[in-house]
């Protein structure tokens, strides 16, 4: 399992995933799951991805083979809007599944996997899709600001509760941090080290990125400091009584 974040603010973009992949208690590894690419001064890109990892993997490989063919190639760097981009990599995670389909439903249900693309090409505001199976996707907007991939439920009502777009890039991260660290102490499948993206609106260029591992002194303090908001928030509440009979 896995857990990637998408998330739109008024001053951009900012995505955070974790790198944990499960075939079982006894065989967990590590791996990427956020990528980007730059063509300075026009556009930024990032994908976030989750799912079967043989599928995931050779969309990034067949993604970055097409960027390196050249220009006269289609691919996501010369696509001419972010819809072009979504559209580019559905298409791609639709066929990779397809080449996997041997089998019945159930067997290509084993190779499905999703994606979260978001980023900004000149001409246009920053963008993000949720890119789904099928090769279909749906675009963030003011009622759904921000994306969820693999295991969302733990982290989801702590996003629904404290997001504003107004927020600044410093208290999202904060507010992620907390949303996979409540993830990870009730998910075995999701794990550190954790990747982080962030991009400035109009500066079309890699923002600021970094891994959080479990040795992170600031992950560390947010993770004890939320659970002790918690049980301060739990014992600050009026006490319960059974009604006289």
């Amino acid at each position: 399992m896995t857990y990637c974040v998408g998330m739109s603010l008024d001053r951009g973009l900012v995505f955070m995933a974790d790198t944990r992949t499960s075939a079982g208690v006894d065989n967990v590894s590590t791996y990427r799951k956020l990528f980007s690419w730059e063509v300075p001064g026009e556009r930024f890109l990032t994908m976030m991805t989750a799912g079967n990892l043989a599928t995931t993997q050779s969309v990034i490989s067949i993604i970055d083979e097409q960027i390196h063919a050249g220009d006269d190639s289609p691919s996501i760097v010369n696509a001419p809007s972010m819809f072009r981009v979504a559209d580019r990599v559905g298409q791609t995670l639709r066929k990779t599944i397809r080449a996997h389909e041997t089998g019945g439903e159930q067997e290509a249900q084993a190779f499905n996997a999703s994606v979260v693309v978001g980023g900004q090409i000149r001409g246009e505001a920053p963008r993000m899709f949720m890119v789904y199976p099928e090769g279909n996707f749906v675009e963030s907007a003011l009622d759904t600001p921000f994306f969820q991939l693999g295991e969302t439920k733990y982290g989801k009502p702590i996003l629904v509760r404290a997001y504003t777009p107004e927020m600044s890039f410093e208290d999202a991260v904060k507010l992620l941090i907390v949303s996979f660290d409540s993830t990870i102490k009730s998910n075995l499948s999701v794990g550190l080290p954790l990747d982080l993206q962030i991009y400035a609106k109009d500066s079309f260029r890699n923002g600021r990125s970094l891994r959080i591992d479990d040795s992170d002194a600031y992950y560390r303090t947010i993770s004890d400091g939320w659970s002790q908001a918690i049980q301060l928030a739990f014992d600050s509440l009026p006490d319960f009584t059974f009604p006289e009979v």
